[in-house]
């Protein structure tokens, strides 16, 4: 078993980059700008990062962040920091503070991006991953193969507790199998939490006593952590099947209260995410932000969608989505469902399905049902045939010469 733990960065620097890589291992342990009583050689032994990889890349003429040192050129490299698990034990919130920490404050650098973290097996015998995942989830929505094809409550706030419950209903009569609050959409007065999930779930167990289909929603309980546990308790007792959080809101130790608390599938909103990401020389990828979650608990993960309304490009979703599949402990791999959304519509399956490889995921689509010409019962049709040409290798064109519903989806939303 590994007693070390590791974190890739992308940096860009006016200095030296093994200097500048020296000052991060130095910042993010055992060492300060001077020298300073008991930092002993014994105690950097033990206790101080280690630069274990360096790899130098370009140069550039110009800083990508400002402030911080100057110089002629901006040299970038990207660095592997190693630091002992005796600094903090297996522990999420002190791994996010050693990891990113100060680091993206120091003046030596003008980019600083945390690519990707590998840690030793022992957390996961302190943090268990997702309870549900990708089996959890598809049983309790009774969908065992394909896509679960889901949606959004839009309008996103605005609506009182028995218009949301009108919303379900028309949505779970279109056949739909997973529907979600927006992040928007918690527990303000216009439409409080417990008035929301009561209504929706008469409406969402009577459509199940019909049918014998009991539709996924996922209530947005996102709150304190007492609030969070009352509203997860009391949508438990309506018979909800999953509950939703905003990660960035609440933050690693209030998600892991709730987390540790909860009995049914998180489903774990990244709304903020453009902040921790969008400069590509600032912030976190991906993979190493998501595995910090994964370890915490989220049973879904958000990965964004093809084509999207957003500023992400279809190579990051896809790789954000791949790298949920990618096990983090041969014995214990915390793997949670990929959630795809953001404009996304008959459009996206196929170059969806090609990339990913697999149907394994929440594909979520708002005015890819709603907005659908023939409503929302032909939207939720229409995405169901194109999954189901994309997975059987079949031109959507060719698939809807015989499937009304995709081919007047493929006519309205490619305008």
């Amino acid at each position: 078993m590994s007693d070390r733990f590791e974190a890739d960065y992308l940096i860009e620097t006016p200095i030296d980059p093994a200097r500048a890589a020296a000052v991060m291992a130095g910042e993010q342990s055992a060492g300060t700008f001077v020298k300073v009583p008991g930092e002993t050689p014994e105690l950097q032994a033990r206790a101080g990062a280690q630069v274990t990889r360096l790899t130098p890349l370009e140069t550039v003429e110009a800083p990508s962040l400002l402030g911080g040192m100057t110089g002629a050129r901006y040299h970038r490299a990207k660095v592997t920091l190693s630091w002992p698990l005796d600094n903090i034990g297996p522990d999420l919130p002190n791994l996010m503070a050693t990891v990113a920490g100060n680091l993206f404050e120091l003046a030596q650098f003008s980019g600083l991006r945390l690519l990707d973290i590998r840690l030793p097996r022992v957390f996961g015998d302190v943090y268990s991953g997702p309870k549900f995942g990708i089996d959890g989830t598809r049983k309790l929505a009774g969908v065992a193969d394909g896509p679960l094809i889901g949606t959004i409550i839009k309008p996103s706030v605005g609506l009182d507790p028995q218009q949301t419950a009108e919303v379900a209903g028309t949505l779970a009569e279109a056949g739909i199998d997973f529907i979600k609050d927006d992040e928007l959409q918690a527990n303000g007065p216009a439409c409080p939490f417990d008035a929301r999930v009561s209504a929706v779930m008469d409406v969402i167990n009577a459509h199940a006593d019909r049918t014998g289909k009991k539709v996924m929603y996922a209530f947005n309980l996102t709150g304190e952590v007492d609030q969070m546990r009352a509203r997860h308790d009391y949508a438990l007792s309506k018979g909800a099947t999953c509950v939703m959080v905003s990660l960035n809101s609440v933050g690693i130790a209030g998600f892991l209260a709730l987390a540790r608390h909860c009995a049914l599938p998180i489903h774990a909103h990244r709304n903020g995410w453009g902040y921790l990401s969008r400069a590509a020389l600032l912030g976190w990828d991906y993979a190493a932000w998501s595995k910090i979650w994964r370890l915490a608990g989220a049973d879904h993960l958000h990965v964004n969608g093809l084509q999207n309304k957003f500023s992400e490009s279809d190579s990051s979703v896809i790789a954000s989505a791949k790298s949920l599949l990618t096990p983090l402990f041969e014995d214990a791999p915390c793997i949670p469902m990929p959630v795809f959304s953001s404009g996304q519509s008959a459009l996206q399956p196929p170059d969806t399905y090609r990339h990913l490889g697999h149907a394994d995921c929440i594909y979520a689509a708002g005015g890819g049902i709603m907005a659908h010409p023939d409503g929302p019962r032909a939207g939720v049709a229409a995405l169901r045939q194109a999954w189901d040409a994309a997975r059987a290798g079949i031109p959507a064109a060719t698939h809807a010469a015989t499937h009304p519903e995709l081919a007047r989806a493929l006519e309205a939303y490619r305008k």
